[in-house]
């Protein structure tokens, strides 16, 4: 895996940020205390849709220590609604529920107090008079024009409804031997993080600045705040040097931020935001997709695919949200990667009374592949054909990249093949099959399941403007800016929070890299927002290939202005001089060294070479790569980079109480080459472990009354140490051929393909009853229930 031409780059380094972290030094929005700071405590709804009549908070704002009491219709008077990216005007969201709520849980009042616990004590005096609604949370059901209306004003509960048709379809179906159809539901889940969502908002008013510290991973968090509170954009300042305990998608923190930052300007005074978990599970931004796909596919009985058409239903909730955009993600590999010439695509968003949905790791994509993988699995069983060899024989050659998928999205490089034959070799699985036939033969259930699926990476906005024709979003950069001080040390910037993702050391590395000094010598920092770069945060496996890029080019200019000091100090040409370690050395064995250098930009102007602005300092601002377009004849190259993963499991249960027991997980993976193998293998295994509750555990579950049911961790079910077994993962390298250094994404491997794989393990040790359970999460009791009717049955 290590490249001979790096020196640092895919070596095994210490993750800096880890010191920090594992002696306690972390800095959370929890550890931040700013003088006079009130707390935020929220009254939420109790039906899923309610008219709100009165809300009377006599009584609480008579208790000690309760300083105001805010609702919907004064929140909504002085700040603009929150931005919709679908062209749905008539679908508004305020943080606070403005005469009607449209999910339990929502925010209908916000109390604010001297501390938390007397805010917590008064908004259970806050009397609210309702008028319950009729309301739907079934997303069939709020198709039907009898359904309950969530945003009468709108007209309809579609919020989304496009189809795609990517190739002769009709003709594709038409020409084939067989078609196959089948159903398959993506269950609400999330990520989950340890920390909820923070805010702390102070305004001041002689600078004309709100100050916010959060914990947030999302784009343009500044700007949307500034709209939203009718600001300048230079009006509020964001301090990035905040540590966010975890996220993968779900710290947006828009409305918090906004009703915080409202109530700071109001009272003058610092005011702090801090979901506890309830408020976090009901009505925070956790939730992430649920899914229905309906599938039809057609193929040849020699076992080659040629055609799919698929209908995915997605169930936002309440409000728009990010929700829709996450049926636009999965255009970038809705073929996963098998050579399927023609697909036509239906994305459909519904909006019911559930609460509302949010960005989640892989940002739609692995619910897609879960429906994709599974299509695999049964037209393979149904052609009676071994699972792998089917995949082998659909998918992408290696002599046949760059390869345009029917979508317009060109995957960069790989050897899909060659991951797969390192799995096989490595898991033996000739004697794996035979471990599961005995452990058949002893009376257990057990299963082989495989994934296979791309991760699309390299964060790119261009589906926003295939669901939504408005909007005309054709970058999505990101910046760095590296420094040289008069010492000649080096100091790079980065321009976002991260959750864990390693930046820090990233940053460093590359940096290191280019300019062939070691990382642990070279500081990061992360300056506030009106200080930074543009940027669009760590979402959308971009990191590595955005910022990566950003800082390597920006190195790289400090390095060409080097050279071009030691030419004019040389007298020699800068095209025949080379740079080594800091010093740079002429063809006939002069050298100036890094020192002399850096005093020359620093203090000696007379010597450098003429129009050089002084001192030491380089800024770039990285494009996605590919990413420069808008959607034509509604195809478009989506994200840069695809990294491919193959799962292989072995699942074994008892057929009575059917507790599923992971004894093998296998991952062949290839993200390109690797800029720190300890931050890779993390989010990988992190990511395996996500997969593993959205397979078997993880759902925000509702009942008929339409109230969540899943609001603690006694009942929103998580895999421990006892459910997550040992990983082996097997490395490949295919570099990107459109990165600096060749690396690919990864933040979001994992759980992009451990779902459907373990959903194929259950089915494989079901296969001897023909059974299918068409949901996930599949758990334990729908397994056993199954088995025991269809036993009764026979």
């Amino acid at each position: 895996m290590n490249t001979p031409a790096n020196r640092f780059i895919s070596s095994s380094r210490r993750v800096r940020e880890d010191r920090r972290f594992v002696v306690g030094n972390g800095r959370f929005v929890q550890d931040i205390e700013r003088p006079g700071m009130l707390h935020v405590a929220l009254v939420a709804a109790q039906h899923p849709s309610a008219k709100i009549l009165k809300i009377d908070a006599s009584e609480a704002l008579a208790m000690p220590g309760v300083v105001d009491v805010v609702d919907g219709a004064e929140l909504a008077g002085a700040t603009n609604q929150l931005m919709n990216g679908l062209d749905t005007p008539n679908v508004r969201r305020y943080p606070l529920a403005v005469g009607q709520n449209r999910y339990a849980g929502e925010w209908i009042a916000a109390v604010v107090a001297e501390s938390r616990a007397v805010a917590e004590d008064a908004a259970e005096k806050v009397r609210v008079e309702v008028e319950p609604l009729p309301y739907v949370i079934d997303a069939e059901e709020a198709l039907k024009e009898t359904s309950a209306p969530v945003h009468p004003d709108h007209g309809s509960n579609l919020l989304l409804d496009r189809t795609f048709d990517w190739g002769p379809v009709d003709d594709d179906f038409a020409a084939s031997d067989e078609t196959l159809k089948l159903r398959v539901t993506w269950g609400r889940n999330s990520t989950v993080p340890i920390e909820t969502f923070g805010v702390i908002a102070e305004w001041n008013a002689w600078e004309n600045v709100l100050d916010v510290w959060a914990s947030i991973q999302m784009p343009k968090y500044a700007d949307q705040i500034a709209r939203a509170m009718n600001l300048r954009g230079n009006d509020v300042r964001v301090h990035y040097d905040v540590d966010v305990g975890g996220s993968y998608g779900v710290k947006r923190g828009i409305k918090h931020t906004v009703l915080a930052g409202y109530l700071a300007r109001k009272l003058s005074r610092p005011v702090r935001l801090i979901e506890d978990r309830l408020e976090n599970m009901r009505a925070g931004d956790a939730h992430g997709p649920e899914r229905i796909f309906d599938i039809e596919v057609a193929f040849n009985k020699d076992g080659r695919v040629n055609a799919m058409k698929m209908r995915a239903l997605d169930n936002a909730g309440g409000y728009a949200g990010r929700a829709p955009f996450q049926l636009g993600k999965p255009i970038s590999a809705i073929v996963g990667p098998y050579q399927i010439k023609s697909v036509q695509y239906r994305a459909m968003s519904v909006t019911t009374n559930k609460t509302v949905q949010e960005a989640v790791r892989g940002f739609g994509q692995s619910p897609t592949n879960y429906a994709i993988e599974t299509m695999m699995d049964r037209v393979a069983a149904h052609l009676g054909m071994d699972r792998i060899e089917f995949r082998r024989k659909n998918l992408i050659r290696a002599d046949q990249f760059p390869y345009e998928i029917p979508s317009g999205s060109k995957y960069d490089s790989g050897d899909y093949h060659a991951v797969i034959d390192k799995v096989m070799a490595h898991v033996g699985y000739d004697a794996l099959v035979a471990e599961r036939d005995k452990l058949r033969a002893e009376g257990l259930c057990a299963g082989i399941g495989i994934a296979a699926c791309l991760e699309p990476s390299g964060g790119n906005s261009s589906f926003e403007p295939l669901l939504n024709p408005k909007n005309r979003t054709s970058t999505w950069m990101e910046g760095s800016r590296v420094n040289v001080d008069a010492l000649g040390d080096v100091t790079v910037s980065i321009h976002t929070t991260s959750s864990g993702q390693g930046h820090e050391t990233l940053a460093a590395t590359v940096v290191g890299e280019v300019l062939e000094m070691d990382p642990d010598s070279i500081r990061v920092v992360r300056p506030d927002s009106l200080g930074s770069l543009p940027g669009n945060s760590p979402v959308g496996s971009r990191m590595a290939i955005m910022l990566g890029g950003a800082a390597a080019n920006a190195a790289r200019q400090i390095k060409t202005q080097a050279i071009a000091i030691a030419a004019k100090l040389l007298d020699a040409p800068a095209d025949t001089l080379s740079y080594a370690q800091g010093t740079v050395h002429a063809p006939d064995g002069r050298t100036i060294g890094w020192d002399e250098i850096v005093d020359v930009a620093h203090r000696r102007f007379h010597d450098l070479p003429e129009g050089t602005n002084p001192g030491l300092t380089a800024s770039f601002i990285q494009q996605v790569p590919t990413g420069t377009a808008l959607p034509k004849d509604d195809k478009v190259q989506m994200y840069p980079c695809y990294s491919f993963e193959f799962h292989l499991v072995l699942m074994v249960f008892d057929p009575v109480l059917a507790k599923p027991e992971l004894r093998r997980y296998v991952m062949g993976h290839d993200c390109g080459v690797v800029i720190n193998p300890h931050i890779v293998k993390g989010m990988t295994l992190g990511g395996i472990a996500h997969g593993i509750g959205a397979a078997l555990l993880e759902e925000f579950a509702y009942d008929g009354e339409g109230q969540l049911m899943t609001q603690s961790f006694l009942d929103y079910l998580m895999p421990s140490s006892h459910e997550v077994p040992e990983v082996e993962i097997v490395h490949h390298c295919t570099p990107s051929p459109l990165t600096e250094f060749g690396q690919k994404g990864s933040g979001e491997s994992g759980y992009l393909g451990a779902p459907a794989a373990i959903s194929g393990a259950i089915h494989d040790a079901l296969s001897p009853w023909g059974l299918h359970l068409n949901k996930l999460p599949i758990r334990m009791s729908a397994i056993s229930d199954a088995i025991a009717a269809a036993e009764k049955k026979d």
